[in-house]
């Protein structure tokens, strides 16, 4: 049976969630998606970086990823929006609960992307263009906001489709229609290939994906390794990695994030970890669970994934400790590509009645690390998940308790 994949991005997704926000919920008359706008950083202080742009911001030429500063010297009447993490978790699991109702198949890839194999399912609804036109529509009337959906008989090539003419628009990109669709254009587009890539391919002559796709695959992966190899075989449609659903839960505790831009420097990689380790330490507390496996899982911009763990000398439910074990996993695990997608992942999770075992070795005041915890994870209960924050998170524009349980919930 020929595969059916979709691939689902929503439009501007925290600019959309923003804007559908107000509109329902805050009577606001102003569509953020009509002007001149963006999300980012700590509009007060004109810190932080531009998460998302409206299509009239992007005219101006504001980008994705650049600073506020930058962003307003482009556009000086840009307006600006914080960040709602807390939101916009609620809206992607929102549009994923819609796309679990055609297929059990439903791979989300990040906060607003969604693979779906629609190979089983899809004469359930009709044909596959007509299928995705219904989800499009459906997300669009039951829920404000856009999506374009991408189809063909693999990941790679039903994201390569998705990613044509936006917004709120269905395309197809099957094999027969590489030559015509995908070959004539620029590198760049291709999936995998950054700028500083697709700058050397072009210095080596290759400005088009068919250039790539017509290329020697020895050649190109003499010259630029493992990647050339890959990118070879994504620009002749060359995809085999399956849409797999969310694992069944288990005994362990797990936090993951897609980060709102790729991950490149250690620093960053850390505080992100730091956020994820936050939520999952509050979430073990509330439980009263203690974990003595800790693993660290990386999702590259090529949907690989990778992960490491080890084995802790005795169980923790603390932060920090969490923390420095997958801080230390993630230096051993990163190859220095761009990373989207971090998580980390527990074992050996049970009630530990009796006291920790203490070692004449010890540098660390565990007692008094227990003790900030529990005030901490109170404070947060009666207060509210961002009354403490650690001061590193300030002006930044990762959230200091991301991952799988919004703030709302934290601690619950």
């Amino acid at each position: 049976m020929k595969k059916i994949i979709f691939h689902i991005d929503v439009n501007s997704a925290f600019l959309s969630w923003e804007a559908v926000y107000r509109l329902a919920h805050k009577g606001s008359a102003l569509d953020l998606r009509e002007v001149p706008s963006a999300v980012g950083g700590d509009v007060t202080k004109r810190h932080g970086i531009i998460l998302a742009k409206s299509i009239p911001a992007k005219k101006y030429g504001v980008q994705t990823g650049e600073t506020l500063s930058e962003a307003r010297r482009k556009c000086p009447d840009l307006l600006l929006a914080p960040p709602n993490y807390g939101l916009y978790r609620e809206c992607s699991a929102a549009f994923l609960g819609i796309l679990r109702e055609y297929s059990d198949l439903v791979e989300q890839y990040s906060i607003d992307e969604a693979f779906v194999d629609m190979t089983e399912s899809c004469h359930l609804f009709g044909a596959p263009e007509e299928t995705a036109g219904q989800i499009k529509d459906r997300i669009r009337d039951e829920l404000g906001f856009t999506v374009n959906i991408g189809i063909s008989d693999n990941k790679l090539l039903a994201k390569m489709a998705s990613d044509f003419r936006k917004p709120d628009l269905v395309h197809t990109l099957y094999r027969e229609e590489i030559p015509g669709k995908m070959w004539p254009l620029p590198v760049s587009d291709l999936f995998f290939v950054g700028r500083a890539t697709a700058k050397k391919l072009a210095s080596m002559g290759l400005v088009s994906i068919g250039d790539i796709a017509g290329a020697d695959p020895g050649w190109l992966r003499a010259v630029l390794k493992k990647q050339g190899e890959t990118i070879w075989g994504f620009a002749n449609g060359i995809d085999l990695s399956p849409v797999l659903a969310a694992p069944a839960p288990n005994k362990g505790y797990g936090n993951s994030t897609t980060t709102p831009f790729d991950v490149t420097d250690t620093e960053t990689a850390n505080l992100v970890l730091l956020a994820l380790s936050e939520t999952l330490g509050n979430r073990l507390r509330a439980d009263g669970a203690k974990i003595g496996v800790v693993s660290v899982t990386i999702r590259y911009r090529d949907l690989s994934c990778f992960s490491h763990q080890k084995t802790l000398v005795s169980p923790t439910d603390l932060t920090l400790e969490i923390y420095h074990a997958s801080r230390e996993l993630f230096s051993r695990l990163w190859n220095g590509e761009p990373v989207r997608h971090l998580g980390i992942h527990t074992g050996g999770a049970g009630r530990e009645a009796s006291g920790r075992q203490m070692s004449l070795f010890d540098e660390i005041d565990y007692e008094k690390l227990a003790l900030v915890d529990r005030t901490v994870d109170s404070l947060r209960r009666r207060f509210g998940a961002d009354v403490v924050k650690r001061a590193v998170f300030l002006n930044r524009a990762i959230d200091h308790m991301c991952g799988g349980v919004p703030e709302s919930s934290a601690g619950a």
